[in-house]
Parts: C-alpha cells; sequence; structure tokens
C-alpha cells in the first residue's frame, strides 16, 4: 500500500490558474489485534485503531505496545502479520500473537481504543500512572556535543522522502552521540512516527534504546516523551517547542528535552548535563 497518492488540484499563483498534478500523504486506519491468553484457551481482540500512513505496520504496531508497557522482550511476540485481503493486497488489519506469559488487563486497555492521526491515545495517560507501572528514571550514561545538535536536521532531510513528496509527513529518527543517524521513519502522525522507528529498532536489535538519541520533525508532546521513556531513550531533540506537561514527565523521567533547534541554536528545558558544551 503506498505512502503518497496521486490527485489533480488548480494552482494559483501570482493570480494565473493552472491545472496540475500533485501527492498527498496517504491517511489509512490500521486495527491493532491481539492473539493472547493460555495455549489452550486463545483469545482475539481488537487493541487500537490508528489513523496511519500505510508502510512499516508491524514496526509500528511493536513500537505501540511497547510504549504501552505491554510487551518488554522479543519472546513475548510469537508472530506479528496483516489479515490479508486477497492475495495481492495488505489489508488494514495487523494480528499480533502474544506469547502465553504476557498478561493484558482489558479493564484499563478498554477505555481508549481509538487514536487519532494528530494526537494519539489523548488523555490515556498520566504522569501518575506511569509512576504506577514503576518504570524508573532514565539513566546519565548518553552524553552529547553542543555541536551536534544543530546538524542534525540537515542530516535527516535526506531520508524524509515523504515529506518531500507531499509534505504533510512527520518524521523520527534516532542518531549516535556522534550524530551519526541511525534510523528515520515517517508517518502522518507524529506518534505512529515514533511507534515505527522504536518498533524497527526493537526488532532489529532488541532490548532498550538508551545509546541513541531522537530527533523529532514537529513539537514534542507529552506522549512523545512518554514513548521515549518507556523505550529507553534519554533525549530528544526537536525543531519545535515541547508542551508544559511533557516538560514535566520529562523532569521525572530524568529525560534531556531540547527544542527550537537550529543552525544558531536551541532550548533546552531538562537534564541539561547530558549535553557537553564545545567548540559550538
Amino acid at each position: 500500500m503506498p505512502s503518497v497518492a496521486p490527485v489533480s488540484i488548480q494552482r494559483i499563483r501570482a493570480a494565473v490558474r493552472s491545472d496540475q498534478p500533485d501527492l498527498l500523504a496517504v491517511e489509512e486506519p490500521l486495527e491493532i489485534r491481539l492473539g493472547y491468553g493460555p495455549v489452550a484457551d486463545r483469545q482475539q481482540r481488537t487493541l487500537a485503531v490508528t489513523m496511519r500512513t500505510p508502510g512499516h505496520d508491524p514496526e509500528l504496531a511493536l513500537g505501540y505496545l511497547l510504549g504501552e508497557g505491554l510487551i518488554r522482550h522479543r519472546s513475548d511476540v510469537l508472530s506479528c502479520r496483516h489479515c490479508v485481503q486477497d492475495a495481492h493486497k495488505e489489508g488494514n488489519v495487523l494480528r499480533i500473537e502474544l506469547a502465553p506469559t504476557v498478561a493484558l488487563d482489558w479493564a484499563t486497555l478498554d477505555r481508549f481504543s481509538y487514536v487519532s492521526a494528530s494526537c494519539g491515545l489523548c488523555g490515556k495517560s498520566t504522569i501518575d500512572g506511569i509512576r504506577q507501572r514503576g518504570v524508573e528514571p532514565l539513566g546519565a550514561g548518553f552524553t552529547l556535543a553542543a555541536s551536534v545538535i544543530p546538524t542534525l536536521s540537515e542530516k535527516i532531510r535526506p531520508f524524509q522522502t515523504a515529506f518531500r513528496h507531499t509534505g504533510g509527513i512527520h518524521a523520527s529518527a534516532l542518531f549516535t552521540a556522534e550524530g551519526a543517524v541511525v534510523r528515520v521513519r515517517e508517518d502522518i502522525g507524529r506518534h505512529n512516527a515514533l511507534d515505527k522507528v522504536i518498533g524497527a529498532t526493537w526488532l532489529e536489535e532488541g532490548g532498550a534504546l538508551s545509546g541513541y538519541g531522537l530527533f523529532l520533525s514537529g513539537r514534542i508532546s507529552f506522549e512523545l516523551v512518554q514513548k521515549a521513556w518507556m523505550a529507553g531513550i534519554p533525549l530528544i531533540v526537536a525543531v519545535g517547542a515541547p508542551s508544559s506537561l511533557a516538560v514535566e514527565l520529562a523532569r521525572e523521567a530524568n529525560l534531556t528535552l531540547i527544542g527550537f533547534a537550529r543552525n544558531d541554536g536551541f532550548n533546552i528545558y531538562t537534564s541539561p548535563e547530558r549535553v557537553c558544551t564545545d567548540t559550538y
């Protein structure tokens, strides 16, 4: 399923009207179904429906489960595949078979099952709720030279192919302490792009993502900080600003938030000790 779709538009420039072809970001629903329970009594149930840009769907779903604390280890997932509508087309339903040892609290999960492309599971999580999960604050191992931060946007731009065609796609990227771009994913939803890059890295490398920083092409919401914390990512660099609740959660997580990253500077909102002032 393509991530961009062609359309015909009327373009007006300098009072001149013309018919032109254009490309739009595709937005489609993805239903995430879980298979769970003991071997002798397997059950199936819908966990969530998200509006996403097609592509990297298994990564999105697994990243989402990681962000919600439903899985931690590769052994928690037996399989992850599309429910195919026909032999030539992947469907908009993805089924994840969980290991019999994975326990689910459906009373909590059922409260919210729809995810919009703009804000994810709005209102689902609170800081108190994350505290109750027993998630530890992030360690102090990752540090980043200040001179690396203004270079990230330019390094990531060549990987933003869907954005280049449409202008309507967000990006999330992981990078090393030296500023090397490791992995980039795009989606019409900020939270989906992050789920995709987290899920992809978990599939390929396993374990926590404590050795990487995260770059976001837009603003920093509470939910994005939550997902980064759950994945073990200690530092976020964004083109835009964080929300007040994102900053509050980042303080709780000991996660470094950097916003308004530009060629001439940036703002550090939390845990500034991870940013080393060098020749920048």
